[in-house]
């Protein structure tokens, strides 16, 4: 299966999401911490629903 997120874009996002989560619950801003879990679930999964919109391909090459 061809994820449209590369190895490098996935660590990010993952990296990423976890700072937001962490930042969130430590400052107690539930939606903060909310917004963090976007990131990380795309960089668990490898998809990201914007970039097929934006004409964008990080992970396979065709």
């Amino acid at each position: 299966m061809c994820f449209n997120a590369g190895k490098v874009d996935r660590i990010v996002r993952v990296v990423a999401g976890l700072g937001l989560i962490a930042y969130g619950i430590v400052t107690a801003n539930m939606i903060v911490a909310g917004i963090g879990a976007i990131p990380l679930l795309t960089g668990l999964v490898g998809f990201c629903p914007f970039y097929p919109m934006l004409k964008i391909n990080t992970g396979c090459k065709k």
